[in-house]
């Protein structure tokens, strides 16, 4: 199967090069020149590992023998993914491996993919994080031979539990705290990207959630979702919208899943934009949902590109600061530890649902990533995890740097080999 890009579809890749070269010509997104229809009854008799590797194998079949990706699976994959009841609905728990996030699916996966498809070059991740892809992308890489990795975040605008997580590593993690928003942090990432003679020179790759290897992954628990619950309305929080693009996927190889909702919080382009046809991001504002402070998300294209193409419309609606509050007082009323993101997903699904649906709301990170706001807004003692409370003791390994591509590129350049 070869990946085009959705802005040149003359430009068509193998798997292994649209995994190495993140972004496509005009930073275009690559995609899969088809999805492969799936039986939904054939899955579910499958275990998890074995439906996994069915699922990928569609993909991936020419690129890896079938044994090579079932150790890919088994090591990318070793911790569940459980559906929890919340009320009559739905909490799909994406908090359960070593980073306490979704993004350790994507990024562990995409760790073993270049793993087995380097031909030995040094190779340079470079990646921006408004949270959670940064500890994901630095615990799946940490240590790896060959393989540098820089991850840029905005200055105090990630919480403390969360910086910690990567900042502490060290080896062949370097983290950078840019003065500026996750969106500039991005353009950063771009300009890298722009830059053919950098790119050339260090190795230039991307772990955000535009690497398609990442993405297949993601598609994994839309289908556990789907399969032990079907026909759910899903309510998905939506930053840079890698996880609706995954679920739209899902659904398009034939995962029993009624719609979707897009749940943003203040950052509200998508929202504006279904209502009016006019793209028009603003400046990036900081919440409580931080990992989905992005004006710009990057994997629009293909959410539109996936609506266009199966006729399908989306709902989508952003959530206020005081309703996200309100949101998880709800929650916890329910019996439920709750955290901005999925508070958000959970407002979005209570306010969309019609009569007689029934649905789930993704929960991408584990509540005590937001310690000190979960605390304060429940009024409740909140214990850290155990990979929370040894990250908070070891020092942070950050450097500081403008928003300036100019202050960037040196660096990169600095340590390379």
């Amino acid at each position: 199967m070869y990946f085009y890009n959705l802005k040149h579809p003359q430009q068509q890749v193998s798997f292994e090069q649209a995994v190495k070269q993140g972004l496509g010509k005009d930073q275009g997104l690559f995609f899969p020149e088809q999805l492969p229809e799936l039986d939904a009854k054939t899955l579910a008799k499958l275990g998890r590992h074995q439906r996994y590797h069915a699922i990928l194998s569609g993909f991936l079949a020419e690129t890896f023998s079938a044994s090579d990706l079932a150790q890919m699976i088994s090591e990318a994959f070793p911790f569940d993914v459980p559906l929890v009841e919340v009320g009559p609905h739905y909490a799909l728990e994406l908090f359960h491996g070593p980073t306490l996030a979704f993004k350790d699916f994507g990024a562990r996966f995409m760790a073993q993919c270049l793993s087995r498809l380097s031909d030995g070059s040094p190779i340079t991740i470079l990646t921006a994080t408004s949270g959670d892809t940064g500890a994901a992308v630095a615990h799946a890489f940490h240590g790896l031979k060959g393989v540098r990795v820089v991850v840029l975040y905005p200055k105090g605008k990630i919480s403390r539990p969360q910086e910690q997580l990567f900042c502490t590593l060290g080896g062949n993690i370097e983290t950078l705290a840019v003065e500026g928003s996750f969106d500039d942090c991005q353009a950063l990432v771009k300009a890298a990207f722009d830059d053919e003679q950098l790119k050339k020179a260090i190795g230039l790759n991307s772990a955000n959630s535009i690497n398609i290897s990442r993405l297949l992954a993601q598609v994994l628990y839309f289908w556990d979702m789907a399969l032990a619950q079907p026909d759910l309305v899903v309510s998905v929080p939506s930053g840079n919208f890698g996880d609706l693009t995954a679920g739209l996927m899902a659904k398009a190889m034939g995962a029993p899943i009624k719609r979707f909702i897009a749940a943003t919080n203040s950052n509200d382009t998508v929202p504006r934009y279904l209502k009016d046809g006019q793209w028009q991001p603003h400046d990036t504002v900081a919440t409580l949902s931080n990992a989905m402070d992005v004006s710009r998300p990057n994997n629009w294209p293909r959410v539109e590109f996936l609506l266009n193409t199966f006729n399908w419309s989306l709902t989508a609606q952003p959530i206020s600061e005081a309703d996200t509050k309100a949101s998880m007082k709800a929650m916890y009323s329910l019996d439920y530890l709750p955290e901005p993101h999925c508070a958000v997903a959970f407002k979005a699904l209570m306010d969309n649902l019609h009569s007689g649906e029934k649905g789930a709301f993704l929960c991408t990170a584990h509540p005590a990533k937001f310690a000190d706001s979960v605390a304060e807004i429940l009024s409740i003692d909140l214990p850290l995890p155990k990979a929370l409370s040894e990250a908070m003791s070891k020092q942070n390994l950050s450097k500081t740097i403008a928003n300036d591509w100019q202050a960037l590129r040196p660096v990169l350049l600095k340590n390379n080999g």
